[in-house]
């Protein structure tokens, strides 16, 4: 299952990062305020428990999400941004990291370091901004399952038709949840109208 926003608000935040003219640290501060909104959807049906909490009133039963069963995975490095972002809303979730990078040529993902906490019965928000192909994510969540994912939930700022559609084909138990699909892929496998390279504008990086 996949489901792309149709929050206006959203839209209109992965419109201003396609601005040539949003700077690093707006970009950054942007996709941190997408990323909670998305989360806030994925999480809607989330478990929840009953926590007793100490109010003005005094002691109150209150149900909160069961934090410690997530698991913020970004794939590095576009995706920090969203965990930061998530973190805000979410500080005492855990956290892993996937570093991949994408050979230009051929368009192949290739894990290059990763940090994973024990998956076993958690629920794992894997949060990478870009599904272009699609191929850096089916591998990410690939990985993930063979760590013992009890669920993988795919958070998303931007994607083209053919990369979501070969995540699901992939992996259809995985459930994504997108601020925006663009129109489609170019000759290059860079999503147009896209917003460019999320990494580098993100950090202000350039090749």
């Amino acid at each position: 299952m996949y489901k792309e926003s149709t929050n206006v608000v959203v839209k209109h935040l992965v419109n201003r990062l396609r601005d040539v003219r949003t700077a690093s640290n707006e970009f950054r501060l942007t996709i941190e305020e997408i990323s909670r909104m998305i989360a806030s959807e994925a999480l809607e049906n989330f478990p929840t428990i009953t926590t007793n909490i100490n109010t003005w009133q005094g002691p109150l039963d209150v149900e909160m999400l069961e934090v410690q069963k997530i698991v913020l995975v970004p794939i590095l490095r576009a995706g920090e941004p969203m965990l930061t972002g998530i973190l805000k809303t979410l500080p005492y979730a855990k956290s892993g990291f996937l570093a991949m990078k994408r050979d230009e040529k051929t368009s192949l993902s290739k894990l290059f370091y990763e940090n994973i906490p024990n998956l076993e019965d958690k629920t794992v928000l894997l949060l990478d901004p870009m599904v272009a192909t699609g191929g850096s994510l089916i591998d990410a969540i690939t990985y993930l399952k063979e760590k013992g994912a009890k669920k993988i939930l795919s958070l998303n700022v931007l994607g083209s038709p053919y990369g979501v559609q070969k995540v699901q084909e992939a992996h259809p138990d995985v459930d994504i949840y997108i601020a925006q699909i663009d129109e489609r892929l170019d000759e290059n496998n860079y999503i147009r109208p896209g917003l460019g390279d999320a990494g580098d504008r993100a950090f202000n990086t350039s090749h």
